[in-house]
């Protein structure tokens, strides 16, 4: 398991120096990256990029269009040469989860896009806001579109998203616990009803024994961070989350 940034944290930096701001987080001791947009490189030069600098993919976050029809053989292509398994759809709008059947519906989209990317080698998934965590006909979004999809299909679960949602630490444990092997990749961002730009390790999170449990049962291989909200330049909030996890002794 690895330790890695979404980049959409420092997506400022990346657009001013992207190879510049790279190299900074690999020294942070960052161990991959997952991207949210290419900042107009090709899947090779941003292949040569990671490489000099030690840097893994730990996914990429893509709209759902780039993973239907014809552009999905694009899509496979670009992260074949990128070397990223890990296709994960970061967000889609609520009415797509306004009621049973259209939750039911995306699930079955999610799980045919997983049967064409099984041979690639690659998995897609999605990731959380707070939405997903409403209720339709009685049950959770959350749950209808995992209870739907087969294991292919990656739970991403964004921890502080789901904590704004109304779901309590107790509950995000239970998440993992509910869906073995289903969090391959995990976004560990903190939440704070006191501090709205705490960063990790202060707030509410029980943050040891969320990674035990991604170990244990989760299945995962990346735990990402993402901070969306800033107490100091975008940079210095993500070194001090990486410095965090390591004064938790979780790194």
């Amino acid at each position: 398991m690895g330790i890695a940034l979404q980049l959409y944290s420092i997506r400022d930096d990346c657009a001013r120096d992207f190879e510049g701001t790279l190299k900074a987080v690999a020294e942070m001791g960052y161990e991959g990256v997952e991207f949210a947009g290419y900042h107009g490189r090709s899947a090779e030069s941003l292949r040569k990029t990671l490489d000099n600098l030690g840097l893994k993919v730990a996914g990429t976050h893509i709209g759902l269009d780039s993973l239907l029809g014809d552009e999905l053989d694009k899509t496979v292509e670009f992260n074949r040469v990128l070397g990223n398994r890990f296709l994960i759809v970061p967000w889609l709008p609520e009415e797509r989860f306004s009621s049973k059947p259209k939750c039911l519906e995306l699930a079955s989209l999610l799980n045919s896009i997983a049967e064409r990317l099984r041979k690639e080698g690659m998995r897609v998934g999605y990731h959380n806001h707070a939405h997903e965590f409403k209720t339709v006909n009685g049950e959770k979004i959350w749950n209808i579109l995992f209870n739907s999809t087969v294991p292919d299909v990656v739970m991403q679960l964004d921890t502080g998203n789901a904590m704004h949602g109304g779901v309590d630490a107790e509950g995000i444990l239970d998440i993992i616990r509910k869906y073995p092997h289903r969090a391959a990749t995990v976004h560990i961002k903190e939440f704070s009803s006191k501090n709205p730009n705490a960063l990790l390790g202060e707030g509410e999170m029980r943050w040891r024994e969320f990674f035990e449990l991604c170990k244990t049962v989760g299945g995962t291989e990346w735990f990402i961070v993402e901070q969306e909200s800033y107490a100091y330049p975008p940079l210095e909030c993500v070194r001090r989350c990486i410095e965090n996890l390591r004064r938790m002794k979780l790194v």
